[in-house]
């Protein structure tokens, strides 16, 4: 399970239910930034089996002290690159595969916008966007996906519902 940017609780008290059920349900947790409260980061040590996470740009204090800017896991043959920010869109696949030849699949945030693109050297960019501040998107959202044998296989992007 992949997220990022969910800035609680400046952009809300809390994460989306499909979220946390999402969660409860990952083997792995993939956030790449932008938490904002060192509550969250508590709470999903807890709620997860295993948390992948780095801090990112609205991150101070007890959040950069316990998280780094870049973090590396290897899940069943798939090496995993986690950044906040690639900087501009323009020339990011080019950019990313130089700055981490040694992964298969870079994680990042920052922009809140969903991204899900191949590089020329086959390094595969993959942003959740957030499931809290939507920005110029219909929705909000966080992913999924399975790493099996070397492979990233059934990454979906999942629309988180409007709160009533």
């Amino acid at each position: 399970m992949v997220t990022s940017d969910t800035h609680i609780p400046k952009r809300s008290r809390d994460l989306p239910h499909s979220l946390w059920t999402a969660i409860s349900l990952a083997d792995v947790v993939v956030h790449a930034g932008d938490w904002v409260d060192v509550a969250l980061l508590d709470l999903l040590e807890t709620r997860s089996r295993r948390l992948v996470a780095v801090y990112g740009n609205n991150d101070h204090g007890a959040l950069r002290e316990r998280l780094p800017e870049v973090a590396r896991a290897e899940l069943e043959g798939v090496r995993f690159a986690v950044v906040h920010e690639t900087g501009d869109a323009k020339g990011r696949e080019p950019r990313c595969a130089a700055r981490f030849p040694d992964a298969d699949v870079l994680v990042f945030g920052h922009s809140h916008i969903p991204w899900d693109t191949t590089a020329p050297s086959g390094l595969r960019l993959l942003n959740p966007g957030s499931p809290t501040d939507r920005r110029r998107q219909p929705h909000g959202t966080y992913v999924t996906a399975v790493a099996d044998a070397g492979r990233l296989r059934d990454v979906v992007f999942h629309a988180v519902p409007p709160r009533r």
